[in-house]
């Protein structure tokens, strides 16, 4: 049906312009912002972050109404619960089911043995699903507490969703996406050239997951692919979808984030502008206001239609310590590292202990930082060969039960520029 020139004229300004909203950022943070989530009225949001906390946040205000520390680690998960108010899922494996502005969690759930990394709630509220570097997938009736193990993955498993009907999806770091029927049957399983972060499921059933190599996939609520669209050439760590499934976000570890047009298949914006690279996406309920946590620890809001930034650029947090090393090959590789280690005794631990003074230290002995049991047990002492090796095999078979994020160098020369770069600036 053909509209009229004023309809159409109004419709586009509706679309274009963003939700009413103050101009500042959300700031409150101390370290990198890893999750974020919406209220289903939009009226406020949650966020978790390297430094251990989240944080309630009123969004007509942009100030937060409380900081909640609870969790021993990073959180890495956050989502909204209807009826409820959020749920946070952390490197310590508990999930914290928070109500209104309270200091301490309404409950808590446990039973992962490894770090959460992602969580989902149902369409009607009644299941949590968290997804776990332990290799499982829980499933809670957040009635009765029950849960139901979902097992198969062979290695961290990186991203969890529902899909209509109950269906649960999940996606690893074995390059695996698995769709996992509500009625307790084997899942199916889609194999994958790349490493697998996070997934999320649009309401018509369509599947979007994020991949180490760039690129995301579409695929039918049964697991046959639709579609690929390459995004950039680095790992897609952020992932989100709006209300109306019409829109995905996808942010790349080196800072490109997309504004993808599911219905046709292209990338309609590109974000533009400061806090990249970000850790986490969300979308306001109306789908035309997006929130991205950052590197440079705070909340921006953008424009979900052009990408522009919402308000006033804020200057990052911070000082690059990197800059001074420019041109250096140790200190580019360092980058993915930075978020969660500092290199000098001033800056203190953050979801991971100081690296100044490792090689030649204990391992699990850096003061002031709370180690995983699994760490004190160990018998290693970092040298410029030890911390190598973590490298070329990685943290989960080299330091089995790490709360390290997995990740592999798989370059000999970027090891040595590493090793060598860590013995000149920590000591």
């Amino acid at each position: 049906m053909r509209r009229t020139a004023c309809a159409t004229l109004a419709a586009v300004l509706f679309l274009a312009a963003p939700a009413p909203a103050p101009a500042q950022e959300l700031r409150g943070h101390g370290g990198p912002v890893r999750a974020v989530a919406a209220s289903p009225d939009g009226r406020f949001a949650m966020t978790g972050s390297f430094d251990q906390s989240a944080i309630l946040w009123r969004l007509e205000s942009g100030a937060a109404d409380k900081v909640l520390r609870f969790h021993q680690g990073a959180i890495n998960a956050v989502a909204s619960v209807n009826g409820l108010g959020f749920a946070t899922g952390a490197e310590d494996g508990r999930i914290a089911l928070w109500q209104g502005d309270a200091a301490e969690p309404a409950r808590v759930l446990e039973g992962h043995k490894g770090p959460v990394s992602a969580i989902a709630v149902s369409s009607e509220g009644g299941h949590l699903a968290s997804a776990s570097w332990d290799e499982t997938v829980r499933v809670v009736s957040l009635a009765d507490g029950t849960a139901r193990v979902l097992e198969g993955h062979k290695g961290p498993v990186n991203g969890v969703a529902f899909a209509p009907g109950g269906a649960v999806v999940s996606s690893g770091y074995d390059a695996t996406l698995r769709i996992w029927p509500a009625d307790g049957g084997a899942a199916r399983i889609v194999t994958l050239p790349a490493a697998l972060n996070g997934v999320v499921v649009a309401p018509d059933g369509e599947i979007a997951v994020a991949a180490a190599d760039g690129i995301l996939r579409l695929f039918g609520p049964d697991g046959a692919a639709r579609a690929e669209i390459a995004i950039g050439q680095t790992p897609l760590i952020a992932l989100a979808l709006s209300t109306d499934g019409a829109t995905i976000a996808a942010g790349g570890l080196r800072g490109q984030v997309a504004l993808i047009d599911r219905r046709t298949r292209t990338i309609r914006a590109t974000l533009v502008g400061p806090g990249l690279p970000v850790w986490s996406l969300a979308f306001l309920p109306d789908g035309r206001t997006l929130l991205s946590g950052g590197a440079d620890r705070l909340v921006r809001r953008w424009n979900a239609v052009t990408g522009e930034h919402i308000g006033p650029v804020v200057p990052r947090a911070g000082e690059d310590v990197l800059a001074a090393f420019q041109g250096e090959r140790g200190a580019q590789v360092f980058r993915a590292c930075a978020a969660c280690h500092t290199l000098t005794p001033a800056d203190g631990n953050r979801a991971g202990p100081t690296l100044h003074g490792i090689l030649g230290r204990r391992i699990a002995s850096a003061p002031g930082y709370a180690y995983s049991d699994a760490f004190r047990t160990m018998d290693i002492v970092w040298s410029k060969e030890t911390v190598a090796k973590l490298f070329e095999v990685g943290p989960n078979a080299y330091t089995p039960g790490t709360k390290m994020p997995e990740q592999r160098i798989g370059s000999a020369e970027d090891r040595q520029a590493l090793v060598d770069w860590l013995e000149k600036v920590t000591r």
